[in-house]
């Protein structure tokens, strides 16, 4: 009997303890979700920025409307923010349907799909590798690294947030491919690939990113060359996906004038920025210090050296992930994840004037972040506290960036508040001077407005848009002398300058020049018949000297 009662005892014990391992995963996945929406929770209460949230929300009638048929029809065809992306406008239409154009919901929503992000990459990971701390780990990092916050915190910015979804999505269905190769499954694959693209077009590395998880941790390269093919042929469809969504952003781009030309930026210097930046978001992966909304791009500035010592590092680190891909699968995986998901945003293609942009990483850090949660443990092999060890250092890490990144957010609150703190993150920041005095002026703190708009004129004396803005701010003062001679200077740099001539004409109707205020407003409708403005004050104008 004695030894009848033991043997149950075991049993039972036995069965609590896989009862207990089985639940693991659902304890780390309310872990994880707990932590992230606590320490993004204030975002809830932060504003729309001057940055890019106009164009996307606060100044476009389509997002504010909600959804409609018409509006469905506009986001699959337009080319607004010089982007093809229908999902992410549909995204912002459902939340000002469901809760008006308002900020706290929509910054709830991006926290909501970055939580499921985090979700995701830990049950993606944890499928392929069945390994539960080193996945745990990774998305824990993910979730809370203060190179992430400006995908989460900014509005704008739901398209980062949204096609990572997909993008693990994607995984997701290609693990369950991979396991039983089934039409079905390859078909679901492909779908909501297509999906991923239409929310943001970063998407276009993934087919190569699903090539290396074959590599590791799938194991599916064969030992001949015929597996390997396979492989590639199964990628075609996903890489005929990718060269559309190229060619369709190049072209709307490239007509939008958003991309740069070789004169401004040449390719000598595009390629001398891109090594420097691999190296800068290595950089702040390890010390995230001085993050701003926006990095000036240093032009011909750059030094040559220093693009070089970038360039050696890179290719060292390189050749010794290939060396010990055998052994380490993680490690070239890891790497070539970074290396590979970056290129669409690196800058060889130049959109924009930023050097480099802390949201870009949302999707590339995941791959250093593998190497950091596989390559650890493997380095302390064979060393006696080795748990005890990993435990405390991951505890420590994620504490110290749970911290860091719920106080940078506080720079998130507002327009003021996210540029004030670029202008003091990072010298000579034209941008961050325009913007800060341009929200500023909206505020008619124009003191400080024109204060700004002069350290633009520092850093770039041929800037109208800044003349512009300290004649408005001086003719709201009663300075109408002075806001006339930069309205004149605004036309110099930029002779068909169109709010230029109409608010030259309105100080110039304040000095009692009417006929020359006239010709502005004449000129004003020239460059832009559709300038309703000008149109009504010419019209104005006409009828007091007829009278």
């Amino acid at each position: 009997m004695e030894d009848i009662r033991t043997i149950h005892s075991s049993a039972v014990s036995m069965k609590r303890k896989k009862t207990n391992k089985s639940r693991t995963p659902l304890i780390v996945g309310l872990a994880l979700t707990a932590v992230t929406l606590a320490v993004f929770s204030q975002v809830w209460n932060f504003d729309f920025i001057i940055y890019d949230d106009p164009a996307y929300v606060t100044a476009n009638p389509q997002v504010k409307a909600g959804l409609s048929a018409k509006n469905f029809v506009w986001a699959l065809t337009t080319s607004h923010t010089h982007n093809w992306h229908p999902l992410t406008w549909l995204s912002l239409m459902l939340d000002c349907s469901l809760f008006g154009p308002d900020p706290g919901w929509l910054h709830l929503t991006n926290l909501l799909l970055h939580t499921a992000n985090t979700i995701l990459l830990f049950v993606v990971l944890f499928r392929m590798t069945k390994a539960l701390w080193p996945s745990a780990f990774v998305a824990a990092v993910f979730a809370l690294h203060p190179l992430h916050i400006q995908s989460v915190a900014w509005i704008a910015e739901r398209k980062d947030v949204l096609s990572t979804l997909f993008w693990l999505l994607t995984m997701l269905f290609y693990i369950r491919y991979a396991e039983q190769p089934r039409p079905g499954r390859y078909l679901l694959t492909l779908v909501v690939f297509a999906l991923g693209l239409m929310a943001k077009p970063m998407l276009v590395s993934l087919p190569f990113i699903l090539l290396l998880l074959d590599y590791w941790p799938l194991n599916r390269f064969g030992n001949s060359k015929r597996s390997i093919l396979n492989l590639l042929l199964e990628k075609i469809p996903l890489v005929v996906l990718s060269a559309v969504s190229c060619v369709i952003t190049f072209i709307i781009q490239q007509q939008s004038g958003a991309v740069k030309g070789v004169v401004q930026f040449p390719f000598a210097v595009r390629i001398a920025n891109a090594l420097v930046s691999y190296v800068q978001y290595l950089a702040k992966m390890f010390w995230p210090a001085d993050l701003s909304v926006f990095y000036p791009h240093p032009g011909r500035l750059l030094h040559p050296s220093e693009a070089m010592f970038c360039a050696l590092l890179l290719v060292a680190v390189t050749v010794l992930a290939i060396r010990l891909a055998r052994t380490h699968g993680y490690l070239f995986v890891g790497w070539a994840w970074y290396i590979g998901t970056l290129i669409p945003v690196i800058g060889l293609v130049q959109v924009g004037e930023q050097a480099m942009a802390d949201r870009y990483t949302y999707v590339p850090l995941i791959g250093l972040f593998i190497i950091i949660g596989w390559g650890l443990p493997d380095l302390l092999a064979g060393y006696a506290f080795r748990e005890t060890l990993l435990s405390i250092a991951a505890a420590v890490v994620l504490l110290a960036m749970a911290g860091s990144t719920y106080l940078q957010l506080c720079y998130w609150q507002n327009s003021v508040t996210i540029f004030e703190h670029a202008v003091e993150a990072t010298p000579n920041n034209r941008f961050a001077h325009a913007n800060l005095g341009a929200e500023l002026l909206l505020q008619n703190k124009l003191d400080h407005a024109i204060e700004h708009f002069e350290k633009v004129l520092i850093i770039d004396p041929l800037d109208a848009m800044s003349h512009l803005n300290i004649g408005v701010a001086l003719f709201r003062i009663g300075r109408t002398d002075e806001a006339v001679s930069h309205f004149n200077e605004a036309l110099r740099i930029e002779p068909e300058f169109v709010e230029a001539h109409v608010n030259l004409g309105i100080a110039l109707t304040k000095q009692g020049r009417t006929q020359q205020a006239i010709e502005h407003y004449t000129e004003a409708l020239r460059i832009d018949p559709s300038c309703t403005n000008a149109f009504d004050l010419r019209n104005r104008m006409l009828q007091q000297t007829r009278q």
